[in-house]
């Protein structure tokens, strides 16, 4: 996993884990004590998912802080060259464009800077053009915007 952040991303990371550790942890806690109230934990619906929430809350903690801890925070590039945390627009030879942002941050219109576009794309400027592999056959992404 590529684990390169810029200063911002990192800095959402930090807050997300703050905010997992504080509130909504105490919030898990307070569930499990009111569903064990109820009595019988055996035929519990709401402490049995108030339990397997908390089991997800840690997991989500536990791999948020291993990915600060191994993070490695670089600089922005700005607007001159592809770089983590760039939005790019490309083209491809068919001239369908193409917006996404350079994150290690997977989400909804993201590109992994170890995927093949990503790793074609990062040190690119605009009007170069990069070989992308792919499954169905290489193809070439040419750089027509950069903002940092």
């Amino acid at each position: 996993m590529d684990n390169r952040l810029t200063a911002d991303q990192h800095a959402r990371l930090r807050a997300e884990l703050a905010e997992l550790e504080g509130p909504k942890r105490a919030e898990v806690v307070e569930a499990i004590a009111a569903a064990r109230a109820h009595g019988d934990l055996s035929e519990n619906f709401e402490y049995h998912a108030a339990k397997n929430e908390q089991g997800l809350l840690e997991r989500r903690i536990t791999m948020l802080r291993a990915r600060l801890d191994s993070a490695v925070v670089v600089e922005d590039g700005g607007s001159e060259i592809v770089s983590v945390g760039s939005q790019v627009v490309v083209t491809d030879e068919a001239g369908t464009r193409m917006e996404f942002e350079i994150s290690s941050l997977l989400s909804e219109g993201t590109v992994s800077p170890s995927s093949p576009l990503g790793a074609a794309l990062v040190g690119r400027r605009v009007g170069e053009t990069a070989g992308v592999p792919a499954p169905g056959g290489a193809w070439k992404a040419t750089v027509v915007e950069i903002r940092g």
